[in-house]
């Protein structure tokens, strides 16, 4: 879907990696929770509690999910991550991205 309707965005950003990853949280009607991200070229690692579908909508990437090799992936593709879970990211290129949680 391109776009949301009848959503709560939260004001204050989401800042990781001394701002090289941004992001803003949407809460939607059914508790349900996304946020919408850029992350700047550059290697991280993240946690996570909750299942997470992480759907890029442009740039390059390689992530490693846990116990698997690095895998490129770029704008139009999603991946998921488990929950109780670590993952790195190569950023190649300013990446836009939108992270749903799913229980």
């Amino acid at each position: 879907m391109p776009q949301f309707t009848d959503v709560t965005i939260t004001k204050k950003a989401n800042i990781y990696f001394d701002g090289k990853v941004t992001s803003r949280t949407v809460l939607f009607a059914d508790g349900s929770k996304k946020t919408l991200g850029i992350m700047l070229p550059g290697e991280y690692e993240f946690g996570t509690d909750a299942k997470e579908l992480m759907e890029i909508l442009a740039g390059d990437l390689e992530i490693q999910l846990p116990g698997e090799d690095w895998k490129t992936v770029t704008g139009g593709e999603s991946f998921e991550v488990p929950a109780n879970s670590s993952f790195k990211l190569n950023i190649k290129t300013v990446t836009d991205y939108c992270c749903s949680y799913l229980d």
